[in-house]
């Protein structure tokens, strides 16, 4: 694999890349944007903390289509933004929205500095971050730092002459494709011919099922890395010049107004051998060193996609947040009731004694192997789906809503892939709703009851029992930002306290099917409860006694939330 030194001055790079710019025209590549880009950090108009409350995941292609040809794009994003704030949402986490080759999820990058043309233009992503600011929400989005598109101008040249200045950008061997056996990167190769022949993508798939190189070619053949398959071919990251493309690209949309990243895939930036490939140090290093560069703007915020190891990511050393990959599961088969439930809640209780506050949670997002939309894995069993939201939304973490999981939105059967979860947003009972032209993908199967207008309409919609979690969270500094204590474990119910300076408040939920009687030590003696949620008096409850013990009868399956005082 491709080695270069691991620190080079900033005057050097700046040469360099204006040298590699130049010898890029020469060489005939398009034109692609090299400039150094200085951070310009001004004044940051969100609401401190705004990064505490809950954010939601856009899938832009399919969330609103403004003008009519079937694909949704940032003005539509901008034309919901009213719908977002009554939702309570603080955050936006816009999927890849820079210009791609595949045309669908925008992971395979081709210009890290021009928005995708089907969703718009540069301007009409400054009006967004102006609305959005407007309302409060701040705005982050995807950045694929690991790897490019086959098709990006850089990699074309690489691929065309080995002189090329672009080479080194990308991490090549000649070695032959016996020599390379012991890679095995999730059952494939990950090293590619460039002339090898590519199937297309699949519908909706963020990488192809990938195949095994097996391409004879003459001895000292080059071939290319790509740890996610040929589409995508990694980038060279010990590279310096391949650092500050990056660096500068960064502060590119930073300098923009943007408020954060989602940065993708960082545990692969780095592999060292055939054993060593997931999760090294250097790839560590690297993401802090990003990181750091993001959050010297002000008010900024970071959160890591590491499937590996989420918990060492949320070190304020590296990204600071990571998304917390396994609760999900635990908080679905609790709340489901079954087999199992016990075990899970108890792993529900238990995780943030063990896990950073800061991590980022979920219940399900735009790839399959995160599971299916939360709709199609309680089976419309709204009743469960409700405690499942409820409890995600209550812990510690960031929280962050899959579009149309507020809804109850269904996933698209039938589709190849990740398709199935990126369907049109369901606005209204016709998709319509989505665009008035014909859509990119099949509506949802169950639009005619499970869309925004109808939910709104009914008062115990999911839509509306999410916008009363959310009420809750930013009412309440201690579920927004608090510490979380007394967790508790009862059967199958739930309970634990999260505490902010003088504030401190008590969840209460209850997955079985039967009402529950709950001992709660630990709580100030003599306190009193508040109910927060539902907001009605309750006479299982009572005061806390002199030994700090409460003894109260939990409901079956619901959702309890106290103010003590």
């Amino acid at each position: 694999m491709t080695r270069r030194p691991n620190a080079i001055t900033m005057a050097t790079m700046l040469a360099a890349a204006m040298a590699t710019t130049m010898a890029a025209s020469m060489a005939g590549a398009a034109p692609v944007d090299l400039s150094p880009v200085k951070e310009v950090h001004g004044r940051s108009t969100l609401p401190e903390g705004w990064q505490h409350g809950a954010f939601i995941e856009i899938f832009v292609r399919g969330f609103q289509d403004s003008d009519g040809d079937g694909i949704g794009d940032l003005r539509g994003v901008t034309q919901r933004l009213d719908y977002l704030k009554a939702l309570g949402i603080q955050g936006i986490w816009l999927m890849p929205i820079t210009a791609s080759a595949d045309r669908d999820h925008g992971y395979a990058t081709t210009d890290y500095r021009a928005i995708e043309p089907q969703y718009g233009t540069l301007a009409d992503f400054d009006e967004l971050i102006r609305e959005a600011h407007r309302r409060g929400i701040g705005v982050v989005m995807d950045y694929v730092i690991n790897h490019s598109a086959r098709e990006h101008p850089l990699f074309r040249s690489a691929v065309a002459d080995p002189a090329s200045p672009w080479r080194d950008w990308f991490v090549w061997t000649s070695q032959p494709l016996g020599e390379l056996k012991d890679w095995d990167i999730w059952g494939k190769t990950p090293w590619y011919l460039p002339g090898e022949e590519v199937p297309d993508l699949p519908e909706g798939a963020s990488a192809p099922p990938k195949p095994e190189s097996t391409a004879q070619a003459p001895a000292g053949s080059p071939r290319y890395f790509a740890v996610f398959g040929p589409h995508m071919p990694d980038f060279n990251m010990r590279n310096p010049a391949v650092v500050k493309y990056h660096a500068d690209s960064l502060r590119f949309w930073l300098n923009r107004g943007l408020d954060g990243y989602r940065l993708d895939a960082v545990p692969h930036l780095i592999e060292n051998s055939a054993k060593d490939w997931n999760d090294q140090p250097e790839s560590r290093a690297l993401t802090g060193e990003f990181t750091r560069l993001i959050k010297r703007y002000p008010q900024r915020f970071v959160v890591c996609e590491a499937t590996a190891e989420p918990k060492v990511y949320t070190r304020d050393d590296i990204c600071g947040s990571a998304f917390a990959f396994g609760l999900e599961r635990a908080v679905i088969d609790a709340a489901k009731g079954g087999d199992g439930s016990v075990e899970a809640v108890a792993k529900v209780a238990r995780f943030f004694t063990e896990a950073p506050l800061s991590m980022a949670t979920m219940l399900s997002n735009h790839d399959i192997f995160a599971g299916k939309r939360a709709w199609d894995q309680f089976e419309g069993d709204e009743a469960r789906y409700k405690l499942a939201a409820a409890t995600y939304l209550l812990l510690p973490g960031t929280p962050f809503i899959y579009y149309g999981e507020e809804i109850g939105q269904a996933g698209v059967a039938g589709l190849p892939g990740d398709a199935p979860l990126r369907a049109p947003m369901s606005w209204t009972s016709e998709p319509g709703g989505f665009s008035t032209g014909t859509a990119f993908r099949p509506a949802s199967p169950n639009i005619a009851t499970h869309n925004a207008q109808a939910q709104a309409a009914d008062p115990v919609s999911l839509l509306n029992f999410y916008k009363a979690m959310l009420a809750l969270r930013n009412s309440q500094p201690a579920i927004a930002r608090g510490r979380y204590e007394a967790p508790l474990a009862q059967g199958q119910v739930l309970s634990f306290q999260r505490v902010h300076k003088d504030q401190r408040v008590l969840v209460l939920i209850n997955y079985g099917r039967d009402a529950a009687e709950v001992s709660l030590p630990g709580l100030p003696s003599k306190a009193r409860l508040r109910p927060l949620y539902p907001q009605r008096p309750s006479s299982a409850v009572a005061a806390v006694d002199a030994r700090g013990r409460l003894t109260l009868t939990a409901a079956p399956l619901s959702v309890q939330v106290f103010r003590l005082r």
